[in-house]
């Protein structure tokens, strides 16, 4: 009787089926393009891209219009004996220019800038932490798989060594305490498979609610070693400059310090143009309609200088001065973080990979164990227990070792996470990725724009905060595929 390798036999279900197996890669273009939290992420960070285009109209030209209509109907008093009536129109356009506005549309200028930025930064967080949650579901659901086939292949076993213990019994060259414990064994493996199904009932569940649909035959996950890096050094080298939290902070500090920019503004003078044109028309009586008519224009330079605010202006000035000093302690707050997610994932990878060679050597050693039990069994040099004993040893060791891999995978895909490599790409290099600049441009050039604007913007800039960039991160390579070797 030849105990049934659970692991080859479903590589071997893998290579033969009939439809292709489901990726990785399928799952992550899945849930990228149609994962509902990631689709109402880079809709909130389109309607952040708006703020910056009601900061820039700040240097823009307002014009207003206002219309009036005023009837008078007199009666017969002591003044005036005569009943009569007298309406008016009159309609007034005012245009009003920015010259100068202290740099406080500077200020806000580069704050909608900062948030902008930060927004993509989040935006990145939120795809990294759905491509995790993918390649989670993926494994487990994987992980799940193996073990009711190892189970499955475990009750096969051991309902065919209790037909054959029974046989053994009727013979009499057994005992019926080696056919009570046979039994017992199958009753155990029986209970072991109902629960290695339900987890996998559950893993397909998650595998859904986060990938869009039901998993199929899920084909083994590609090596991230390209990915990985060689040291935990470079790994905090890295995770310093790609993480997106870092990166949401820094931002978030940038904009708050323009903020203080902004309320300092409120100490300058302003300056501005404004052009208004009027025209009333009016009607007294009936049969003498308009009267009078009349057109005005005029254009006015108004210069404001503010002198006494009661405080208010001072008050915010400190306020925003707090606000900034809490985002740029956040910024060595989520950078130690960041550290320790990373050092943490390293450890587990270390961990996971000593774990997972100590049990692909026991897998081999308990394979040999059942082999040899199993033969001297035959010829009565060991027991019906010691049968049943080493068998279980090998199936428990079949599944430590599933899931040693499934640790040691899950490990890589969070320190890629920590270090802000959890790229969607790197797993499908022919997905479209979504660019966020596309949309900022193309609300940025909304019309609204005039000829004037570039040299407002140049006055009011002057000593208004500049805005750093982060270098964009660099591209990671895409993962190895799968060795034809691999087990699954």
């Amino acid at each position: 009787m030849q105990r049934p390798v659970a692991l080859a036999g479903l590589a071997l279900i893998v290579a033969t089926s009939s439809t292709r197996a489901e990726t990785l890669a399928d799952a992550i273009a899945l849930a990228y393009q149609s994962n509902p939290v990631l689709q109402a992420q880079r809709a909130n960070l389109r309607a952040t891209d708006e703020t910056y285009v009601q900061a820039q109209a700040g240097y823009r030209p307002t014009i207003t219009a206002q219309g009036l209509i005023t009837t008078n109907e007199n009666t017969e008093t002591f003044t005036q004996p005569v009943p009569g009536n007298s309406q008016t129109t009159s309609a007034v356009i005012t245009l009003t220019q920015p010259i100068y506005t202290g740099g406080r549309v500077a200020s806000q200028l580069s704050a909608a800038q900062a948030t902008v930025m930060a927004g993509r930064e989040t935006l990145r967080s939120t795809e990294q932490q759905v491509l995790q949650q993918v390649i989670q579901a993926y494994i487990d659901t994987r992980r799940d798989q193996q073990a009711v086939a190892i189970n499955k292949a475990n009750v096969q076993l051991l309902e065919r060594q209790l037909v054959e213990s029974k046989a053994r019994f009727a013979v009499g060259d057994i005992t019926r305490t080696d056919v009570a414990e046979t039994e017992t064994r199958v009753l155990a493996a029986r209970s072991q498979l109902a629960a290695a199904e339900s987890q996998l009932a559950t893993s397909r569940a998650e595998y859904s609610e986060i990938v869009g649909q039901n998993p199929g035959q899920l084909a083994p996950e590609p090596s991230l070693a390209a990915l990985l890096p060689p040291t935990l050094e470079l790994a905090f080298a890295v995770a310093e400059h790609d993480n997106p939290q870092i990166g949401q902070q820094d931002y978030t500090e940038q904009a708050s310090a323009a903020k203080i920019a902004a309320a300092k503004s409120q100490t300058r003078p302003t300056a501005s143009l404004q052009a208004t044109y009027g025209y009333s028309a009016g009607a007294f009586g009936i049969d003498n309609p308009f009267q009078n008519q009349g057109h005005a224009f005029t254009a006015t330079a108004v210069v404001t200088v503010p002198l006494f605010t009661g405080g208010t202006t001072t008050s915010q000035i400190r306020q925003a001065t707090e606000a900034n000093n809490v985002d740029r302690i956040g910024i060595e707050q989520v950078r130690r973080q960041t550290l320790f997610a990373v050092s943490q994932a390293w450890n587990q990878l270390v961990g996971s990979r000593s774990q997972l060679k100590t049990d692909e050597e026991q897998v081999g050693a308990a394979n040999i164990a059942f082999e040899g039990t199993r033969r001297e069994a035959q010829v009565g040099q060991r027991t019906t227990l010691d049968v049943l004993i080493t068998e279980q040893d090998f199936s428990s060791a079949e599944l430590a070792l599933v899931a040693a891999r499934h640790d040691e995978y899950q490990a890589g895909a969070s320190l890629l996470v920590a270090m802000g490599k959890m790229r969607a790409e790197s797993f499908s290099p022919s997905l479209p990725v979504y660019d966020p600049v596309t949309n900022f441009d193309r609300v940025r050039h909304s019309p609204g724009w005039t000829p004037l604007e570039p040299a407002i913007s140049a006055l009011d800039h002057l000593g208004a905060p500049k805005i750093v960039e982060r270098p964009d991160p660099v591209e990671p390579p895409a993962p190895a595929p799968v060795s034809s070797g691999a087990t699954p």
